[in-house]
Parts: structure tokens; C-alpha cells; sequence
């Protein structure tokens, strides 16, 4: 089973000093972080797009490429490449460079978005909201196949016989699909045979077991292998379980009750959040020996390949964040490693 990282470059106010570090300084954090994780021996480092003030990251393939240079092994990936709102072709081309600058460690996680600003920003009508990734998903797929490239659709001009350069690497590329908790794109998903990113940042875990078999058996019907599964949850590790708890809630609070602000959430409570720590929820927030024990129990229940770490939510000091990678690398990953080996 493979092992990482996500981050999506939060940007937040700190939450006892009101301090806003700098774009600038944030990037270099980031990068910094990716390096890291390479380091200590983490399998994937993922990044995420978004087009709004919390966040740096709006070019993960610029981000990726930037980490390429100080990185040897881990897998880069973007999590997720807004596709809908985003053009295929171009894609492909960012990935495929960034394959080539890594020798062959590139994916891309192609989604539709948690937040919608990049609709409006690229012209997009969020009525197409579905149908729009699924076009683009479709060319996306034709360019990974083909140099030569012919295509018509409803939302892009259409292409004639045009060459796709420059190629990756790994062919093919890698392309996941993120879901976060719709049954019709688990169904895409499997149906064309590709893997899944299952994003699962509350509630409790085992709830979502319906999307994994809807996954898979609808690969299996379509003829494809078993496609691989992984799972992205928030998550911080720290040297006992009180100082991860302590460390992370305050800016995850300000972060899920901004956010909840938004989507018409209840604040995020002291209480809210030690219940999701619990063996049974979705935040992965401990030591070493309870994080790795909660991964080992998910796994159980959702049968998953990979598993990536969301940290952090909202904007942590860029020290807690390097120790929290450290220790995931360096404890937690090899007592997962030799739990599944055993």
C-alpha cells in the first residue's frame, strides 16, 4: 500500500496571532514540505487547485514541476485538477511535462471541484456542472491515448487530426478520478476502468463502503481489472495524541467553520472534532501508534491501495507541518509497511 501527502497551500490567518504569512513564503513552505516527504520515504505528495484567497495553489502543475527538481522518488500528483473547468489538451501537456522533468513520477487526480470559482473565472456555466466533466474526462482520455488526436464535443471546438506534444514518460499517464461522495462518479469511474481518489473528511468511514463496491463492481462488468482505490482524509501526527489534538483543531476550526459559513455547516466544536478522532471517524489526528492503527482499521473496512494524508486544514506553522511529515514518514509508514507485510 502506498502512502502520502495532500495539501491544497492553505493560507489562513493564524488563529491566535491574526498573522497572514506571505504568498510568497507560503510557496516555499510548500515546496520545502513536498521535499520532505520525499525524504522520509512517503510513496505520493498531491497537491489541489483552487482560484480563491485561502489557498497559493491555482497551477498545481507549476507547484509539481517546481518539486520535481527537489525530489528523487515520490509519486507528484495533482488532487484535484478542476478538469471541468479546465482544458484537456493543456492538461495533459502540464502532466506530460512534469512527467518528463520527474522521469515518470506524474498523475493526474481529475475532478470537478469542491469550490466553484473556477467556473465563472474560465467562462463556464455551472448548469453543465456534470456534463462538462464528463466531456472533458473523455477527451482527456483520447489525448493520454493518442499523439494524433481527432475529437468533437459540445463544450470545446473540436480538433482535427492534431498532434498532442509533448508525450510522457509513463504511458499511460496516470489519471484517478476524485470523488467526494457521488454514486454516478464512482459508477464513471469504474465503468472506464480508472482509479479512484475517495475523499472522506467527516462522518464515519464506513459509510462510504457503498461507493467502493459500486467502483468495482461496475468495472467488473465493463470487463476492467480491479481499478485501484485510494482514500484522502485530514489528518496530523505528533509525539502523543493530546499534543496532535491541541496542535491542529485551531486552525482547523477556522478553516471547517469558514468554510461551513459557506455551505450552511454548524461551526466546528471542541466536541465535533474529538469525536471524528475517535477509532470509527474520519480525522487521523494522534500519534504515530494510533494514526498507523486507524489507517490498518480503514483499510479493513474499505479494502484501499493508497491512503493520503490531508495536512494541514487551514494554515499550521510550517515546523509542526515538517514534524507531523516526519513522523508520518519515518513511524508511520514502516508500521504500516510491516503490519501489511506480516
Amino acid at each position: 500500500m502506498e502512502l502520502g501527502i495532500t495539501s491544497f497551500g492553505d493560507r489562513f490567518p493564524d488563529p491566535s496571532t491574526g498573522h497572514l504569512v506571505s504568498e510568497q513564503q507560503r510557496m516555499r513552505d510548500l515546496v520545502e514540505e513536498i521535499a520532505l516527504a520525499d525524504q522520509v520515504g512517503l510513496d505520493v505528495y498531491a497537491v489541489g487547485e483552487h482560484h480563491r484567497r485561502d489557498f497559493v495553489v491555482s497551477a498545481p502543475a507549476v507547484v509539481l514541476a517546481a518539486a520535481a527538481a527537489r525530489t528523487s522518488r515520490i509519486r507528484l500528483a495533482s488532487a484535484v485538477t478542476v478538469l471541468s473547468s479546465d482544458d484537456p489538451v493543456r492538461a495533459y501537456q502540464q502532466y506530460a511535462t512534469v512527467d518528463l522533468i520527474s522521469n515518470g513520477r506524474a498523475e493526474i487526480i481529475a475532478g470537478r471541484g469542491s469550490f466553484i470559482e473556477s467556473y465563472p473565472l474560465f467562462g463556464q456555466d455551472l448548469a453543465d456542472y456534470d456534463a462538462l466533466f464528463a466531456e472533458k474526462l473523455d477527451l482527456l482520455l483520447r489525448v493520454r491515448a493518442q499523439t494524433q488526436v481527432t475529437w468533437r464535443g459540445r463544450y470545446r471546438p473540436p480538433i482535427d487530426d492534431r498532434g498532442v506534444y509533448p508525450r510522457a514518460v509513463q504511458d499511460p499517464l496516470p489519471v484517478w478520478v476524485g470523488v467526494g461522495g457521488t454514486p454516478a462518479s464512482a459508477e464513471r469511474a469504474g465503468r472506464l476502468g480508472l482509479p479512484m481518489t475517495l475523499a472522506i473528511i467527516g462522518g464515519m468511514p464506513a459509510r462510504f463502503r457503498p461507493y467502493v463496491d459500486l467502483h468495482q463492481d461496475t468495472a467488473a462488468r465493463a470487463g476492467h481489472a480491479r481499478p485501484r482505490l485510494a482514500i484522502n482524509s485530514h489528518g496530523y501526527v505528533a509525539a502523543t495524541s493530546q499534543q496532535a489534538a491541541d496542535a491542529f483543531f485551531p486552525s482547523y476550526e477556522v478553516a471547517m467553520t469558514g468554510i461551513g459559513r459557506e455551505r450552511g455547516w454548524p461551526p466546528m466544536t471542541r466536541e465535533a472534532f474529538e469525536s471524528m478522532r475517535e477509532p470509527q471517524g474520519a480525522l487521523f489526528v494522534g500519534s504515530a501508534a494510533q494514526v498507523t492503527d486507524k489507517i490498518l482499521r480503514q483499510r479493513e473496512i474499505l479494502g484501499f491501495d493508497r491512503f493520503l494524508m490531508h495536512v494541514s486544514v487551514g494554515t499550521m506553522p510550517h515546523a509542526q507541518v515538517m514534524k507531523a511529515i516526519e513522523l508520518f514518514g519515518t513511524e508511520v509508514a514502516p508500521a504500516v509497511r510491516r503490519a501489511l507485510a506480516a
